[in-house]
Formats: C-alpha cells, sequence, structure tokens
C-alpha cells in the first residue's frame, strides 16, 4: 500500500521473489517500480519476527554456546541461541538470513 495516497497494488510472488520469506502484516518495504508497475521490493536491512515453533532449552545447555533451529512468524528458519523460546522476537538480518539479537 502507497502509504502517502493509501493506494494498494498486488505483487505476483515471481516478482517479489525470496524476500518474501521476510513479508508479515504490517512491514513497511520500498516497492521498485517502473513506470506505473511494480517491479519487485526492497526490504529494510533487517526485521523483527516472532518465533513461533522451536525446541526448549534444557538448562546447563548455553556452556557450549550452540545454537538450535527456529521457526519464525514468516515461515522461514533461522539458528538462534539456545536461550530463545517460542514467543520471543528476534531481529533477522535480511540479506543474509541470519539471527542478530533478540529484540
Amino acid at each position: 500500500m502507497d502509504l502517502q495516497s493509501y493506494d494498494q497494488f498486488p505483487l505476483p510472488t515471481d516478482t517479489v521473489g525470496p524476500v518474501a520469506d521476510y513479508l508479515v502484516d504490517g512491514l513497511e518495504v520500498d516497492a521498485l517500480m517502473y513506470g506505473e508497475n511494480p517491479i519487485g521490493i526492497q526490504l529494510p536491512a533487517t526485521v523483527i519476527l516472532k518465533v513461533v515453533e522451536t525446541i526448549p532449552g534444557v538448562k546447563g545447555d548455553t556452556a557450549t554456546g550452540g545454537n538450535k533451529p527456529a521457526k519464525l512468524e514468516s515461515g522461514i528458519t533461522v539458528n538462534v541461541p539456545l536461550f530463545i523460546h517460542e514467543g520471543d522476537k528476534v531481529k533477522v538480518n535480511t540479506e543474509t538470513g541470519t539471527y542478530m539479537e533478540r529484540a
């Protein structure tokens, strides 16, 4: 949606490409336009996403400093530290697809 005119325009999945993995409701992105037609989007450098599924950490796991996979609300899976739990929000780098910090 254009935040100035509130015009909405659809973007086909093939136009959006792999950045679709980071899209969630309310995320502001820049649309790349060719004339009047949107041809893609540019994500912010980082996004904050909620962890919807991950294995629980066990007491003492942090001694090894390991990681575990976590599924995020957008559907992507990233490796997060063992202290991250379901419901936590994490900051993810959209260029590398990696965990940065707890949000």
